[in-house]
């Protein structure tokens, strides 16, 4: 399991560098520089996948959900964004898009923070405030904005895959950077959903305000 082993560094002062962050700064090139705990997620599937991984690169959608299921690990949400201690997590999917048949397998069975996971599929104009985390697909984006505001008041963190997400008030977006698949984030969008990312994620994306490209302010 050679892409499971990873050589801890240290600073001067014998503290862990960001390298040992248990998030991975990027994923890239694509399919081949994998973070542990995006591996330790997808490849909890089957034993196989281990060894598939190591001769055949992860395509970026597996990539992307292996991100999808870990931000359940890294994301906090107010206690009344559940109905009661042992409701589960729900990831919802809106539109046409590869990743929930693979967030599907990767999440069967698995226990995340004492809850159970589920994984939805949802088209534009359903009900979303029920999602813990909402992916927009790409094939969504003329429907981005009223997507959007139909979860504004929920505790669903949104995460898309669409140039200009962020901006426009989405929380999480995944962008390809030459061959790496890499995360931006809206800060102010998941505090006002009451939703806390952790700084692990946070320390490795790149920040962005819903101004910055002609936004909202």
């Amino acid at each position: 399991m050679a892409l499971l082993s990873r050589r801890k560094r240290h600073g001067r002062d014998g503290n862990p560098t960001s390298e040992d962050s248990e998030f991975p700064a990027y994923v890239g090139p694509v399919g081949r520089t994998v973070g542990l705990i995006l591996l330790a997620a997808y490849f909890l599937i089957c034993p196989g996948t281990v060894a598939r991984a190591q001769s055949q690169p992860l395509s970026e959608y597996e990539i992307k959900a292996g991100f999808l299921f870990n931000f359940a690990k890294f994301v906090d949400w107010p206690p009344d964004a559940f109905a009661d201690p042992s409701a589960p997590i729900v990831m919802g999917i809106v539109g046409d898009n590869p990743v929930i048949e693979l967030l599907t397998e990767t999440a069967a069975g698995k226990i995340v923070n004492g809850r159970a996971v589920v994984v939805r599929r949802f088209k534009e104009g359903q009900d979303l405030r029920g999602c813990h985390i909402l992916f927009v697909s790409l094939s969504e984006g003329k429907h981005l904005p009223q997507i959007l505001e139909s979860v504004k008041g929920s505790h669903a963190l949104t995460v898309g895959e669409t140039s200009g997400f962020t901006q426009s008030g989405g929380m999480i977006n995944f962008f390809v950077e030459g061959s790496r698949v890499r995360l931006e984030i809206n800060l102010d969008a998941a505090t006002r959903a009451r939703v806390k990312i952790s700084a692990k994620v946070i320390a490795v994306a790149r920040l962005v305000t819903e101004d910055s490209a002609g936004g909202k302010s």
